[in-house]
């Protein structure tokens, strides 16, 4: 049986449900960290993580009455907030995509990509490989890995089986290794 939420915490959304701000805002509270960490862990970007954040909140609100409780308040979060984070870095993807193609031929001519930089930080190196994962192994690995998520909450936010899950973190993982091999062979 799914874990619900705390007896405090269910207190607290059924004052918010009954209009209370002040629950509200405890909820909030209690949440927004990791709502951005979350949200950052996707859009990589301060201000965007703030926006996602945000919006995730705005969406609580607006649809805390189809909260059932059926599993706890910070995995129906964890959702919204991935939901969200996904919308987003597909927005980005189709605005750089349109960003590209309005290149003239000249100009794509000198556009070269520099690889790694060498005197970039470890965690800069894992973190471009990260991101450079297809969407849906990016999420499971954020979610599993940066987030600390077990593969059966992973598979609640995502709304996929924990085998899909499994694998999108074995092939993920995979991909990444083979993305960071070369700090390997260079010391």
């Amino acid at each position: 049986m799914p874990a619900g939420p705390s007896a405090e915490e269910e207190q607290l959304i059924l004052r918010a449900r009954e209009g209370s701000r002040d629950a509200f805002r405890c909820l909030v509270e209690r949440h927004m960290k990791s709502a951005y960490n979350v949200a950052y862990s996707f859009v990589n970007d301060h201000h965007g993580a703030e926006e996602v954040a945000q919006e995730a909140f705005i969406r609580v609100y607006q649809s805390l009455e189809s909260f059932r409780g059926d599993s706890e308040f910070s995995t129906w979060l964890y959702r919204i907030v991935t939901n969200l984070s996904l919308n987003r870095l597909k927005q980005i993807r189709r605005r750089q995509e349109r960003e590209v193609s309005s290149l003239t031929e000249e100009h794509v001519g000198s556009v070269e990509y520099t690889g790694a930089m060498p005197g970039m930080e470890m965690s800069e190196h894992i973190e471009r490989a990260l991101h450079e994962l297809p969407t849906m192994q990016r999420a499971v690995v954020i979610l599993r890995h940066v987030d600390g998520l077990s593969t059966r909450q992973v598979s609640r936010i995502l709304r996929c089986s924990e085998g899909t899950v499994k694998t999108h973190l074995f092939r993920g993982l995979e991909k990444m290794k083979k993305k960071l091999d070369y700090l390997q062979k260079d010391r």
